[in-house]
């Protein structure tokens, strides 16, 4: 029997599977549910170890654990580190989900609940493709081992300082990253960057107390008023204007900028997706080079006041805001943390004390050789699979491991995954083609026998 032929055989059963993965709320950024981030880690423990993987362990990191296996049995062949990761983001707001997040649900060939292409399926796939290579061969054509860890949606804060101290153990040629994607259904990419990541939450003190807005209207200063000026400072016709945000920014050569344009793009059919009329950004660069090669500062959380129903003529005491920036090559996310605090304490206005909390997610930008022989082999099996030559792919998203595999084990990482943008991962709704989860079983197959030949 033929790889191919086991997983025809199984296809329901692996389906079968990642629903019941799915209805683990593995949701790492909620402290109520880091029993299910535990559940979860357990249920990938016992999916390895089905599979036929090997000293299979879950690994404490002093937050949201990690899961190792490894098959070491191919003497001569390289070793290949395989990454993914099993918690999933939170699924407000929930009035807004067609179907329950965590009863999985089939509609037109889709898989909908959280978690389905970020990350569970994509990182379901090559523990089935392992399987089916193993009960159908008897062996694997190279050796492996797997990284899957509960803490990428929050940042992956504990991980730095824990990998750092099992450099050994996770010793490899190169890593194989689940958590990745593919342009479309039927086109291929290859991803050579992604965005770094630091953030941080501000709070702006007026009064001891909320006040009465008649009394006080116009006397004090408010809070919120003072929040949004602040953060109408931090930008001016798309650019970020905190000093020194860009200095250490590695532009894109014009080769880079002129492959990227070659790539094909429908400004209209996205602002009717997105239900929008203009993309307002930074002059000079297009809204691919924006989404990818460009730093950027936004706000992702504004609050204070009266939030009820009708109308508290109040001033509110108390304005929050939480923001992050996402860093491409050369920056550094401590010294953009320290520039952004600086740029809070010259532009709060009078009348109110700012206080920060730097954000425990960061992680630095990555970017990966477009010449490495990983990607000339992977590009091999792509067109091979769908008929057409994969493009290169920059995106504006963060997996903080990836620069930490480059620091610390001193190798590069390959995007090996097949989620797609419009899968609504991190939103209502998210989904994962039934299609591309086989697919992408088929894909670790081949390429785990191209890059043991």
């Amino acid at each position: 029997m033929t790889w191919t032929d086991y997983l025809e055989r199984h296809t329901d059963r692996f389906l079968n599977e990642l629903k019941d993965f799915l209805r683990i709320p593995s949701i790492s950024a909620l402290p109520d549910h880091a029993p299910d981030v535990r559940r979860a880690a357990e249920w990938v423990q016992a999916r390895l170890e089905a599979a036929g993987l090997e000293h299979i362990e879950l690994l404490e990191t002093g937050g949201h654990p990690v899961v190792y296996a490894d098959w070491l049995h191919a003497p001569g062949k390289p070793t290949y580190l395989i990454y993914g990761h099993f918690d999933v983001q939170p699924v407000d707001p929930i009035e807004l989900w067609t179907s329950p997040p965590f009863e999985p649900t089939i509609r037109d060939g889709r898989l909908y609940a959280r978690g389905a292409s970020d990350d569970k399926g994509n990182m379901l796939a090559p523990i089935q493709a392992v399987e089916a290579l193993l009960q159908s061969t008897g062996t694997l054509p190279v050796n492996l081992k797997f990284l899957l860890e509960g803490q990428e949606e929050i940042g992956s804060p504990q991980i730095p300082a824990w990998l750092a101290a099992n450099t050994e153990r996770f010793a490899c040629d190169l890593v194989l990253n689940a958590d990745s994607g593919q342009v479309g259904v039927d086109q291929p990419g290859l991803l050579l960057s992604t965005k770094g990541l630091c953030g941080l939450e501000i709070s702006l003190h007026g009064a001891n107390s909320d006040l009465h807005s008649g009394l006080y209207g116009g006397v004090i200063q408010n809070p919120l008023h003072a929040m949004a000026e602040l953060i109408a400072s931090m930008h001016e016709n798309g650019r970020v204007t905190v000093a020194g945000f860009y200095d250490d920014v590695q532009d894109m050569s014009p080769a880079e900028r002129e492959a990227m344009a070659a790539i094909p793009f429908n400004e209209p059919d996205l602002k009717q997706e997105l239900g929008l009329e203009a993309f307002p950004g930074e002059v000079g660069y297009s809204i691919r080079e924006r989404q990818a090669a460009r730093p950027t500062l936004e706000v992702n959380g504004l609050w204070g006041g009266f939030q009820g129903a009708g109308t508290k003529t109040v001033i509110p005491n108390e304005a929050h805001a939480k923001i992050t920036c996402r860093l491409v090559a050369n920056q550094n996310p401590a010294k953009i943390l320290e520039l952004v605090k600086a740029h809070i304490q010259t532009h709060t206005p009078e009348g109110v004390l700012a206080s920060v909390r730097p954000s425990e997610s960061r992680a630095d930008p990555y970017s990966m050789p477009a010449d490495h022989p990983a990607n000339q082999i992977a590009s091999e099996v792509l067109e091979g699979i769908y008929g057409k030559q994969p493009w290169p792919v920059r995106v504006g998203g963060t997996i903080p491991v990836l620069a930490l595999f480059k620091n610390l084990l001193g190798v590069e990482t390959l995007g090996w995954g097949f989620g797609l943008n419009d899968e609504r991962f991190h939103a209502p709704d998210e989904f994962f083609r039934i299609a591309s989860f086989e697919r992408a079983r088929i894909a670790y197959c081949k390429l785990l026998e191209r890059l043991g030949n």
